[in-house]
């Protein structure tokens, strides 16, 4: 019993040397680079990976770019189709501010990263049958701890807010909540969205921006480039994932008459 003290001291500092090696060891052995930490507000990663994804996809895998806070503006509105990779690239993000706070080196070209005091995220779909909750009513408590609890450090993370209710609903809680963080929170946001509405934003408040994933039209086809450009965009092409998934040729057909 008197060895306890000394025992536990010890399996910490093992435990931290473990951690650093660890770190130390993935930094080399995938070149990460080591982000230069500030505490101001901006966030500066150029040519960052998804950490998991750029291996799993290797060359296959494209780099994005991310500038917010100071003179870049707190939000960033990104519009794009599905699959086109906007949920990756906020994650990302993400991540990469995660690993560089705990002492990581991070994938990317260069980065300098203003300190956060928190990370709050809300993206995905799900309920709480447990608790008797719907996945929009899981959606809006999220929604609601981010809008209570958010500072001008943090770092919000958005994944389609609104899209758990009727669109017009949904439409106008996605461009309040925009609002609010912009005018009122001023922190560094990233709002995932087929709301391209909310990208008139931009035109009301010099703090947000817009940027879109890129995608190529080729003979009746859609490309993914996955790659982040500047600018909002008014397309979904939510019929061609559709297809993609394998709906039938006659839905597929039945939507664009609709459509049009």
């Amino acid at each position: 019993a008197q060895y306890v003290n000394r025992l536990q001291n010890l399996a910490d500092t093992i435990a931290q040397c473990d951690c650093l090696s660890a770190l130390a060891y993935l930094a080399k052995r995938r070149n990460y680079v080591r982000p230069k930490i500030t505490n101001g507000i901006e966030l500066l990663i150029n040519e960052g990976k998804h950490p998991v994804l750029a291996e799993v996809l290797g060359p296959e895998f494209v780099p994005n770019d991310i500038e917010l806070g100071d003179i870049a503006g707190d939000v960033l509105i990104i519009t794009g189709p599905n699959m086109s990779g906007k949920s990756t690239y906020i994650r990302q993000v993400a991540l990469l501010v995660l690993m560089a706070q705990t002492g990581s080196f991070i994938p990317a070209k260069d980065a300098t990263i203003g300190l956060v005091d928190r990370i709050f995220t809300r993206v995905g779909a799900s309920d709480e049958l447990v608790r008797g909750q719907s996945t929009f009513m899981v959606e809006m408590i999220e929604t609601a701890n981010i809008i209570n609890n958010a500072t001008d450090k943090s770092l919000v993370i958005l994944d389609e807010v609104g899209r758990g209710t009727s669109t017009y609903d949904g439409l106008s809680l996605a461009w309040a909540v925009t609002e609010h963080i912009a005018n009122k929170i001023k922190c560094r946001t990233l709002f995932a969205t087929h709301y391209h509405e909310v990208t008139e934003l931009a035109e009301l408040f010099t703090n947000v921006k817009n940027c879109n994933v890129a995608v190529r039209e080729w003979m009746d086809e859609v490309v993914f480039l996955h790659k982040i450009l500047p600018g909002g965009t008014d397309k979904s092409y939510g019929i061609h994932v559709a297809k993609l998934a394998g709906v039938p040729k006659p839905i597929l057909e039945r939507s664009k008459e609709i459509l049009e």
